[in-house]
């Protein structure tokens, strides 16, 4: 068994594997960072791992784990991604501070790299390597007898994997997770419980869904009667998500009624999230909690939408745009856009209609006093 992780270059030695969600088989690398069962790690193998150049410290100090920079102490590192942050790492009791390659000089051992937030993130998963779930099923779990299960799955309590379903090697699938008919997954798909996929939906490689994902329910769709009544429009199409895609807690993406609902390669989806049927989400882009996309949205690549966004049916918000929190989106936004409000304009248009706004009681005062009515 081996240890993977994808911090870079390293050598490839012997160690103890985990089913990597983070990335393809051919990108991950295997290290011999953390002898099984040792708590500590030297120095020089840290900055190893993260490509880092080690200044002012000794390569042989035992690093027994990784804290905030006003708590870390002896024998932890931690991190400096901002240089508001300069005087706390000055006075931190940290045995090394991993900073960016033009950080000012500090009295700690520092990891000098090209960027310090990612570099943390990676030398979290050297210390905190994911809980392992042994291959097999459980007695309590369903799998119909037509499902194709590939090698060392995982699957959990109460689990139930209908006919016709498809899943790659090495997934895990936890305590009761429900996998309906005609389903395709792929390769290291990771399900914490309570999630579901709907029937005819396809999951590519390496996709994490977070506790109580919903993937492929209904659309919102009902054409009005005669009557006044709502008639329900079947949703039969189904969702696409891409690989290295992670949705997390309690997210729905609907399915359609025509076309799909595509979920592109790299997408982040954060909790409470609302995908509408027959949208697109592009590449790499990143969903932050409680937006909420209405149907035939179309999201480019490298999108961010901040907390509590809201975006307009058949909108198109263009590649690399961000859009501010709690703004809608009631019009096509260009690529490359920063926008903010409700409805969403310039942002710094957007900051001097804020600056205004406690003005506007005074503003019409003047504005009566000056145009009296007749």
């Amino acid at each position: 068994m081996y240890k993977v992780s994808a911090l870079g270059n390293a050598p490839q030695v012997k160690g103890r594997r985990s089913h990597g969600i983070d990335g393809a088989a051919a990108n991950v690398v295997v290290y011999d960072l953390l002898a099984a069962n040792s708590p500590t790690m030297k120095l020089s193998a840290i900055a190893s791992a993260l490509n880092a150049r080690l200044e002012n410290g000794s390569a042989d100090t035992e690093i027994i784990g990784i804290n905030g920079i006003e708590h870390a102490g002896p024998g932890e590192i931690t991190f400096v991604a901002n240089s508001r942050y300069a005087a706390a790492a000055r006075l931190t009791r940290a045995a090394a501070v991993i900073v960016a390659e033009n950080f000012p000089a500090i009295p700690a051992a520092t990891l000098r790299v090209e960027d310090p937030y990612l570099s943390f993130a990676r030398a979290l998963e050297i210390f905190h390597e994911p809980v392992q779930y042994a291959p097999g099923v459980h007695p309590t779990a369903v799998v119909h007898p037509s499902a194709k299960i590939g090698r060392d799955v995982h699957i959990g309590p109460y689990a139930v994997i209908d006919e016709n379903v498809e899943i790659g090697d090495h997934g895990v699938l936890l305590a009761h997770v429900v996998i309906y008919r005609g389903v395709k997954i792929g390769d290291n798909f990771f399900a914490h419980a309570h999630t579901m996929v709907r029937e005819n939906c396809h999951i590519g490689n390496n996709v994490l869904l977070q506790n109580g994902a919903i993937i492929g329910g209904d659309g919102f769709g009902f054409a009005k009667t005669r009557e006044g009544r709502w008639h329900k429009i079947p949703q039969p199409a189904p969702v696409v998500i891409e690989d290295d895609v992670e949705v997390q807690a309690n997210s729905c993406i609907d399915r359609a009624s025509v076309g799909e609902t595509r979920i592109r390669r790299g997408v982040k989806i954060d909790n409470l999230v609302q995908i509408g049927h027959g949208s697109q989400v592009g590449e790499d882009a990143l969903i932050c909690s409680q937006v909420g996309l209405a149907g035939s949205t179309e999201i480019g690549n490298r999108v961010i939408l901040t907390g509590q966004v809201g975006v307009v049916g058949h909108c198109k918000v263009g590649e690399a745009a961000i859009v501010t929190p709690q703004s809608g989106v009631a019009q096509d936004i260009p690529a490359g856009a920063l926008v903010s409000g409700a409805p969403a304009v310039d942002h710094k248009l957007w900051l001097k209609y804020s600056a205004i706004l406690p003005r506007l009681p005074e503003i019409a005062r003047a504005v009566r006093s000056r145009f009296p009515k007749e």
